[in-house]
């Protein structure tokens, strides 16, 4: 069996065609990382911050390089793609420092005499699983923290990323079995989920709830990023044109296919009809979707496009209104164009489902409680965005939305490494990734007590 890779804005193109790893391949690549994790650890903290640091400075040096096979291989388009691998290279760097942090602390004992003390240790391998849209930041930003730790990687990322989670590796230039790559598809993932002693996933629902029952069974730690049904609540207050630019944005940036895009716009009052009008224009007037140049650039793949293309005419079908966009671009490559609908019928899947893609309804509310609760009407509460000059407003709203990252008077698309991110509800399960709190998921702690030679306890 072999993985193939296809450049989306060109689908003649075969960007890597390489074998698969197999179940039995990846099983070996997880003993193989599991005996080079003891001498990986032994390296200290001084050892490991310093390959990591080695690993930014790879990366930084081959910008370019990079930035034109993300470009090629999943068709993001060149200022996301530079800015892609400006965030890799900050994120190696921001965690060649966590080996120094505190990995415990030191307590009081009960009985009065000896040492009490915590300790956070590295389970071992820590098997990746993720996606095609940010190939190498995501790859990066589970892997990085793992091996600051102490922990050895083996990392499965999704087909249509292969050479660039390949080249990563090459480039970070890490010691054999402490960086691994298994090219493959659900059989490799699977093997990896198997073998493991914690396990990183970010993917569809589907997949991410098989790997939290697959590991939850073997008993060992989980997290699972699983995407969401984004949305914008626009007051009527709101600098509305401000908020057209930031949601045409979140939802076509990347042609949607984005965890965090924008896929409901709600829209409360007076709001409704100059947010129609701007949104509309600031969607039509986005360049033509060119992998290179565009904002926009293409789906992955054929069948993203056909899934699009079929909902936005069947929602059309239903009653939906097309304010902008709503066609397949006929032109070599997958592209359809950015697509604002509205009145969508209540139950058809655009309302309930992550689609991945430039397209988005608009929703009417009445008032900011009827806003609030539309947007927390779904199991995918992954981000939303409020847009209000009115601070009281903001803060309230952030109170009361269930999403796990709530952004004001800014797109919903946008994630800072340095602090913690997921969804709620069916968005995420487990820890949380980013930040200095992947540490303690990628580290399991121990209570250690010592006292002196002949105690009589």
């Amino acid at each position: 069996m072999s993985v193939s890779s296809y450049n989306p804005a060109d689908p003649s193109d075969l960007v890597i065609e390489v074998a698969a790893a197999g179940g039995p391949g990846t099983t070996q690549a997880v003993a193989d990382a599991r005996a080079a994790q003891t001498a990986w650890l032994a390296l200290g903290a001084g050892g490991r911050s310093a390959a990591l640091g080695r690993a930014a400075d790879a990366v930084e040096a081959n910008a370019d390089e990079l930035a034109a096979l993300i470009v090629r291989e999943v068709g993001k388009p060149h200022a996301e793609a530079r800015g892609e691998v400006a965030r890799t290279v900050a994120i190696w760097r921001y965690y060649a420092q966590a080996p120094y942090a505190p990995s415990g602390a030191v307590h009081e004992p009960a009985a009065g005499e000896g040492l009490l003390l915590t300790r956070r240790r590295p389970y071992g391998v820590a098997g990746l699983i993720t996606p095609w849209n940010f190939p190498l930041a995501i790859p990066t930003w589970k892997a990085a923290p793992a091996l600051a730790v102490g922990n050895t990687v083996v990392l499965k990322p999704a087909p249509e990323g292969t050479a660039c989670a390949l080249r990563l590796a090459e480039l970070a230039g890490l010691p054999e079995g402490v960086l691994t790559v298994v090219p493959g598809g659900a059989e490799e993932g699977a093997a990896l989920v198997a073998a493991s002693d914690v396990v990183s996933f970010t993917g569809s629902t589907a997949v991410g709830r098989a790997v939290v029952a697959a590991t939850t069974e073997r008993g060992i730690p989980v997290q699972a990023e699983m995407g969401g049904l984004n949305a914008a609540i626009v007051l009527p207050d709101a600098d509305i044109a401000q908020a057209a630019g930031h949601l045409a944005a979140a939802i076509a940036g990347y042609a949607g296919q984005k965890c965090t895009a924008t896929s409901r716009v709600i829209a409360v009052g007076d709001a409704y009809e100059p947010l129609a009008e701007a949104l509309a224009k600031a969607l039509t007037s986005i360049a033509e979707p060119t992998a290179l140049t565009g904002v926009c650039g293409p789906v992955i793949n054929q069948a993203a496009l056909e899934r699009l293309t079929g909902a936005v005419d069947s929602a059309v079908a239903a009653g939906a209104n097309a304010l902008a966009g709503g066609h397949r671009i006929e032109r070599d490559g997958w592209f359809i164009e950015p697509t604002l609908l509205e009145q969508v019928p209540a139950e058809h899947p655009l309302r309930t489902e992550e689609f991945f893609g430039p397209v988005a309804v608009l929703l009417r509310a009445a008032d900011l409680d009827e806003a609030i609760a539309v947007a927390n009407d779904t199991p995918h509460s992954l981000s939303t965005s409020v847009h209000t000059r009115d601070l009281d407003t903001a803060l309230a709203a952030a109170d009361r939305l269930d999403a796990g990252m709530v952004r004001v008077n800014a797109p919903s698309s946008g994630v800072d490494f340095h602090v913690p991110f997921s969804g709620a509800k069916g968005a995420g399960y487990g820890p949380r990734e980013q930040g200095q709190a992947v540490l303690d998921f990628y580290t399991a702690e121990r209570t250690v007590t010592l006292l002196p030679a002949g105690s009589p306890r």
